[in-house]
This record gives structure tokens, C-alpha cells and sequence, in this order.
């Protein structure tokens, strides 16, 4: 796997987190009850945040998956890459959750409760977006496709 330069990891994130908005925005407004132009900016803010989280998690990740010459192969690469997607998300969630009972107007424990239920929709989004970027990468690398 070659590494990923500043530029495409930045391309990789704000895709990820353009398609999320595009989701999410109308699906939370709908199940909070709270305008488009409410959940959209709170879903902006959070992607803002999750961009930067992106880039620097998956550094880190990359480089300790290189750094240990992990195994590979499509039993370990799919625990891997489901360790992945639960540390991304539950770093997220510390993060996010004290944005989301302020800008909302709720207490802590609904604005967890709100980011577990995101997080039923991210865990699985996180896991088939970076595997469809991933295997998309490798094919364009290697001239097939």
C-alpha cells in the first residue's frame, strides 16, 4: 500500500463527509423535530470537526498498521478494518456529543443517546466508504478498472 499524501487524504475525508450530510442532514432533522437549517448546521459543524478527526486518526492508523507489518489478507484486513471504524466513531462521539446537547438544547444524556443512534448509521457507513475508497485507489493504481 503506498502512502496516501496531505491531498488525497483531505479528498478521502471531504467525500466522506459531504455524502454524510447529504444523508443525514434531512433523515435527523426529520427524527429531532428540528428544522433543516438547525440540523444542517449542526451537522456541518460536526462534519468540520470529523474532517479533521479523519485526516489525523487515519495517519495514525495507517503509520501503526505499517509501522507493525500487520497481516493481510481478507479475514484480518476486515478485523482491521473494522477496529478502524469503531475507534474513528467512538473518538468522534467524545467529541461531538458536548456540541450536539449545546446547539440542540439538550441534556448530555439525550445528546449521547442522539450520537449512538448516529453512530447505528456511521458505524457501517465509515466501514463500506473507506473499503469502496480503498479497493476504487487500489484499482485505479494498478491500471484496471
Amino acid at each position: 500500500m503506498q502512502n496516501k499524501s496531505l491531498r488525497e487524504r483531505l479528498l478521502q475525508a471531504l467525500g466522506f463527509e459531504l455524502l454524510a450530510i447529504l444523508l443525514c442532514t434531512p433523515l435527523f432533522s426529520w427524527i429531532m423535530g428540528t428544522s433543516w437549517m438547525r440540523m444542517g448546521a449542526l451537522t456541518v459543524a460536526s462534519s468540520a470537526i470529523a474532517v479533521l478527526w479523519n485526516m489525523i486518526f487515519n495517519v495514525v492508523f495507517d503509520r501503526l498498521r505499517w509501522r507493525h507489518a500487520l497481516p493481510k489478507g481478507m479475514g484480518i484486513d476486515a478485523i482491521w478494518r473494522a477496529a478502524h471504524a469503531v475507534l474513528f466513531e467512538g473518538g468522534l462521539l467524545l467529541i461531538t456529543v458536548p456540541l450536539a446537547a449545546w446547539w440542540l438544547g439538550i441534556g448530555f444524556v439525550a445528546a449521547v443517546l442522539l450520537d449512538l443512534g448516529l453512530l447505528l448509521f456511521f458505524l457501517p457507513y465509515t466501514y463500506a466508504y473507506h473499503w469502496a475508497y480503498d479497493v476504487l485507489r487500489e484499482k485505479s493504481r494498478s491500471g484496471c478498472g
